[in-house]
């Protein structure tokens, strides 16, 4: 009789190469990671969004280096590349890699981030997994995003799951139980919570009438939960801008519309409907839900700030 086989009899190490110094470096030991895959589900194009900021606005440094070729289907996923003139050039080749990378204040933690595999999904979480346990990760968070029947005018909405209840009590504001497709993050879910290790995950709901337009409030809210997980400082001011901008041109479309303002207004009232009566525990505030002040964000930085200086 063979053992129970999960995936790929092939070794998941060969799907990526590590920088050998940095991978090896101490500083990568018991960090926080964070994960996110493109091209499933991105209502919002909030995982682009994030992934994009955190690589934009912080320092990365790559750790490893995922092999595209056996892991996405070029033919149905084609990457793009421009025609000039006369010549080819910046051909956009899939990237997937993990990254060291370090907060607002030069906290260390380690990025996943890049398409979402077609093929190969258990070698890869084998893969990932093995990763994990090598550099002892403290916490592995994940984000993705879903289209929901929800009005833009009310706090954008989460659904978290894991094995971390302190992480998962009192925040979802949906719960069901249902059949939904499953997505690589779902699967590296699954593996590390057989392997042990601490994973939380995200699913960000975004208005179903914004889902295929970049909606920057969404993945703020995104960071803001990853960061609150992960006791972070993550970049939010660009995307928090962005977000402004976004709302006003919804306003002026809503404004010229008495149908988008019947449709918004039910939203609206279904909404408030189902969260009557509901109390949601958030991680951005207090116990009495009250959001702290920059006083008391200022205080938490000079107290964090003290705790990193002193001697260990």
């Amino acid at each position: 009789m063979f053992e129970r086989i999960s995936g790929s009899l092939l070794d998941p190490e060969a799907l990526y190469a590590s920088n050998i110094e940095t991978f090896h470096d101490p500083e990568l030991r018991g960090l926080n990671m964070l994960m996110g895959f493109t091209g499933f589900a991105d209502a919002g194009h909030v995982v682009r969004q994030i992934n994009a900021e955190l690589l934009d606005q912080l320092d990365a440094e790559v750790v490893a280096m995922f092999d595209a070729d056996q892991l996405i289907d070029y033919r149905s996923r084609r990457p793009h590349i421009s025609f000039v003139e006369d010549h080819l050039q910046d051909y956009h080749a899939p990237k997937l890699a993990l990254y060291k990378l370090k907060d607002g204040l030069g906290q260390p933690f380690l990025l996943l981030a890049g398409f979402e595999p077609d093929l190969q999904w258990e070698r890869f979480s084998r893969a990932v997994v093995g990763i994990v346990e090598k550099l002892d990760v403290n916490l592995v968070t994940w984000i993705h995003s879903i289209p929901m029947p929800v009005p833009h005018t009310r706090p954008v909405g989460v659904t978290v799951h894991g094995n971390r209840p302190e992480l998962i009590e009192g925040i979802s504001s949906w719960k069901p139980t249902v059949d939904v497709p499953a997505a690589i993050g779902h699967i590296l879910e699954l593996r590390l919570t057989e392997a042990g290790r601490n994973v939380a995950g995200y699913v960000i709901h975004v208005p179903h009438y914004l889902s295929e337009a970049e909606y920057p409030s969404a993945a703020v809210a995104g960071l803001e939960y990853l960061g609150a997980a992960t006791s972070l400082m993550l970049p939010t001011d660009r995307l928090r801008e962005a977000g402004r901008e976004v709302g006003r041109q919804i306003a002026e479309q809503i404004e010229a519309s008495e149908e988008v303002q019947a449709v918004v207004a039910n939203l609206e009232a279904r909404y408030d409907e189902k969260s009557e009566g509901m109390v949601r525990r958030s991680l951005l505030a207090y116990e009495n839900d009250e959001l702290p002040d920059a006083e008391d964000i200022g205080a938490a930085v000079e107290a964090y700030l003290a705790r990193k200086d002193s001697p260990q």
